[in-house]
């Protein structure tokens, strides 16, 4: 789970008087310097005071983004907010980094718009300089209250003390399925009707082509709608909640007698990241996670409880949504009834899944996506965009980059005459050939390689590049150069790119398309459609898929 909150809070709080600046010149105290000999006098050299110190470390930290995280996609939605005359005048004059916010002030604002990552954004009030206030949980058009807490550059972020006057329009907080939602940091949206997080997530995918991608807008096609998810509530079929051991003074309390060690300690919180803060949250239940999982929960509770005076570090629990056994009969459909589902908590153990009458294995630390019901439509998507009903021939070769467990692969495989995957993890690879068998596919139709992605079509030269499609399907960090100027030599017909990180991938396309005008012989790819899927709702997360031809 991921993301950030503090819970809306009504009341008042004293806030702390305004921090003071600290001055780095003045005259030098004699009992703070050191005296260095030369050649004819002495030299006095001023020791730097604690709080020079302080200060230069804070200035030393003042990093850029790196291109393309986080941090770098908030950056942008900044720059698009302030516009780009104020923010080249602070750049100038060095003033981004001069909040007019001291830490904990609390101050009223009315929010601008959303953040890719989720958060609102607003204009700090017209009598400070011109800033932006990054705040969880609030929605356009409201005013809200917030409390600072981290200044950046040319913006702040704050807790949400307050929702001072709704958008009605789009908030009903009776959406809410979670007791936590507003302080945990897993979910952002469930105050919103699904329609309205769908189209959200479309900007989203606009605004990454238009900020990162470097394409001319007349070659970007319009974003087609996100495809939804069959289930908004109960999809999640892996969930990491985690918990910190007895701190030293409590385990000593404990030990000499002074502490019950039966009675739940109060430190003790089993679940995931508050929001706004390095603390986990208690939480006995999360309604995005699937029932199996939930109901797995409170007896894995109970027993870390009972034994926590055992744990000497903190813990990262791993509970995976799993199909008990694997049908003697693979190749009828088992009705929900007859499919019995575990939690496996062991990394070590073997996860089943099911993907329409596809089955799947694979170690518990492996990857597979977390929201089994969208799988269908997702892979479905995929094949019609290398198909088109449009053409009546289509390529005969699929190449399975970052191929995982197979998901692709074997999901297509009855589509094509041979399917090569590829994949760094070789665990991976062994996973992806043992589901081939398992799904009783021809032998030879399939074969997967461990290898760097950067080296796959070395592995794949005696494929027809006119008759062979690719889909990548890479970690959030995209894809790398030398895999791409592989790609542009090789010249498939069709490149399907999956993506979890839709800023990375459109980074990548606009390489792609850049490279194959300069290098392809009058050949190039078009972009020729883009859409978001929704693997996560109630999040601000959002998958994509672009589709490349080449013309």
């Amino acid at each position: 789970m991921s993301t950030r909150t503090r819970s809306p809070i009504i009341g008042s709080e004293v806030p702390r008087p305004p921090e003071k600046k600290m001055r780095l010149e003045g005259t030098v105290d004699e009992s703070n310097v050191t005296k260095e000999d030369t050649n004819d006098s002495v030299l006095v050299v001023p020791r730097p005071s604690k709080k020079a110190s302080k200060s230069a470390k804070r200035k030393q930290k003042r990093v850029l983004p790196e291109p393309y995280s986080s941090e770098d996609v908030l950056w942008r939605d900044i720059v698009a907010l302030l516009g780009d005359d104020t923010v080249g005048h602070a750049l100038q004059h060095g003033t981004e980094w001069d909040s007019p916010f001291d830490f904990r002030q609390e101050v009223e604002v009315e929010v601008s718009t959303l953040s890719s990552n989720g958060d609102a954004l607003a204009h700090s009030p017209a009598s400070s300089s011109p800033w932006v206030i990054v705040a969880p949980f609030a929605l356009p058009g409201e005013r809200i209250r917030v409390r600072v807490y981290r200044s950046s550059r040319l913006h702040s972020f704050a807790d949400l003390l307050e929702v001072v006057s709704p958008n009605l329009d789009l908030r009903d907080d009776s959406r809410a399925k979670c007791r936590y939602f507003g302080q945990c940091s897993g979910c952002q949206y469930q105050m919103l009707s699904y329609d309205t997080q769908l189209g959200i997530k479309r900007n989203v995918v606009i605004k990454a082509y238009e900020n990162f991608s470097n394409l001319p807008k007349e070659t970007i096609p319009d974003v087609l709608p996100t495809i939804a998810s069959p289930l908004q509530y109960g999809y999640r079929t892996k969930i990491t909640p985690h918990f910190e051991a007895p701190p030293k003074k409590v385990r000593k309390e404990a030990e000499s007698g002074s502490a019950s060690s039966t009675d739940r300690p109060s430190w003790l919180k089993i679940g995931f990241n508050e929001i706004g803060k390095r603390t986990v949250l208690d939480i006995e239940e999360c309604p995005i996670a699937t029932p199996v999982l939930n109901a797995a929960l409170g007896p894995i509770r109970e027993d870390i409880i009972k034994n926590i005076w055992g744990y000497k570090k903190g813990v990262s629990l791993l509970l995976r949504d799993s199909i008990e056994h694997l049908p003697s009969d693979i190749s009828s459909i088992p009705s929900p009834e007859d499919e019995k589902h575990i939690c496996v908590t062991n990394h070590k153990e073997t996860v089943r899944e099911r993907v329409d009458s596809t089955y799947f294995e694979f170690p518990g630390h492996s990857f597979f996506q977390n929201n089994n019901s969208v799988l269908v439509p997702l892979t479905s998507y995929v094949k019609d965009a290398i198909f088109p009903s449009s053409k009546s021939f289509g390529p005969t070769h699929l190449v399975d980059a970052y191929c995982g467990s197979g998901l692709f692969s074997l999901m297509l495989a009855p589509h094509f005459d041979t399917v090569a995957g590829i994949e760094l993890s070789a665990e991976s690879i062994k996973s992806a050939t043992a589901n081939a068998i398992i799904n009783r596919l021809p032998q030879g139709k399939c074969s997967f390689l461990a290898g760097d992605a950067a080296n796959i079509f070395s592995t794949v030269s005696h494929f027809p590049p006119d008759k062979t499609a690719l889909i990548i399907d890479p970690p959030r960090k995209g894809s790398d150069e030398p895999f791409i100027e592989q790609l542009v030599r090789f010249g498939c017909s069709t490149v399907v790119y999956v993506s979890c990180n839709v800023h990375t991938q459109a980074r990548d396309i606009g390489m792609i398309i850049e490279r194959m005008e300069r290098e392809g012989g009058g050949r190039k790819y078009v972009l020729e459609s883009l859409r978001g899927f929704d693997l996560f709702p109630q999040t601000a997360h959002v998958e994509s898929v672009a589709v490349l031809r080449l013309v």
